[in-house]
């Protein structure tokens, strides 16, 4: 898999990356994990379920792997993994976020999971977790879900304290969430500490049904941001769904051999502003079925005709949020 230059951040990428969001814990929002994963999803077993997709993933050529302190043990799996198999061939990229904290205790039926904080006390204390586990493949720490009403993009303590990291050598992004991404993304490219803007990677959600974030994306890939995007498969929606307007879908990528979830990915690559999507899977299956996507090649006409699946932005966070933890 070619490697690609993150932005300005001087990392060195792939296009397809490997999210551990889905593997880390044993509940998450995505759909159909009752058949991806079996009921025992004790610690031992979901990490053991990790190294497999981590030395897959690898195998076929992914270099860049994203993790977060709100994902359960996923800094903790991709660790160990680390470890496991150092010295690697090529070397891989790490990215993780700061800003939530899982609370779930490893419970299905948690009745919170996850509690989100962005005061410099918990920048600080969650970097060092993060730069604990996975020292120096720790290349890029991320904002998780930066929003107008958060306020994060206005202290000043914790812009001050993003930039004096980015003067030590690490990359700096935000990723961004719900329907104000746009906003958000704008918001970012202002931001300003004595003339120093921290951030220069964004992550965001991007997918056939809520595109509504590319704009802003274009403009934060012009201003030498590298992009990264999340949930290109909407959570599974976009394979679970038996809706009318997925059938051109379905219809394209078994004309081009591949699954419906290789095609969503490589829509998301097709953006001229995309640098690395990620996949979000959980079998060995899924990782394989996605690497597919960096060898599409879609022509406008292909992603014109994708373009009424888009669901109305409002309408499809309003969907995610009713999603359930399984």
């Amino acid at each position: 898999m070619q490697r690609l230059s993150l932005g300005r951040t001087g990392l060195s990428v792939t296009p397809l990356g490997l999210g551990l969001a889905a593997i880390g814990r044993p509940a998450y929002i995505n759909l159909g994990r009752e058949g991806d994963l079996p009921s025992e999803r004790g610690p031992e077993a979901l990490r053991q379920r990790a190294h497999q997709l981590l030395d897959r993933a690898y195998q076929l050529g992914v270099r860049y792997f994203d993790v977060a302190r709100s994902y359960g043990l996923a800094e903790d799996f991709l660790a160990s993994w680390l470890r496991l198999r150092e010295p690697l061939p090529e070397p891989v990229v790490c990215g993780s976020k700061w800003g939530y904290t899982y609370v779930g205790e490893w419970r299905m039926d948690a009745p919170v999971h996850e509690l989100k904080d962005h005061s410099l006390a918990t920048l600080q204390r969650q970097y060092q977790e993060s730069r604990d586990l996975l020292g120096h493949h720790l290349q890029l720490y991320q904002v998780h879900s930066a929003t107008v009403e958060s306020g994060v993009l206005e202290n000043s303590e914790v812009l001050a304290e993003l930039v004096r990291m980015r003067s030590d050598g690490i990359a700096i992004g935000l990723t961004v969430s719900g329907p104000s991404q746009a906003e958000v993304i704008d918001t970012a490219l202002a931001v300003s500490v004595d003339g120093v803007n921290p951030f220069s990677t964004v992550q965001a959600t991007w997918n056939l049904l809520e595109p509504s974030a590319g704009a802003a994306l274009g403009r934060a890939h012009a201003a030498g941001w590298g992009v990264l995007v999340k949930e290109a498969l909407a959570n599974g929606r976009l394979l679970a769904s038996d809706a009318p307007g997925l059938a051109g879908l379905r219809e394209l990528a078994r004309d081009r051999g591949v699954g419906a979830d290789a095609l969503c990915l490589a829509s998301v690559l097709a953006q001229p502003w995309a640098d690395v999507v990620l996949s979000g899977a959980v079998t060995v299956g899924q990782v394989e079925g996605n690497a597919a996507a960096a060898t599409i090649g879609l022509s406008q006409a292909d992603l014109d005709g994708l373009d009424g699946v888009r669901e109305p932005a409002s309408q499809y966070w309003s969907r995610r949020r009713a999603l359930s933890w399984s």
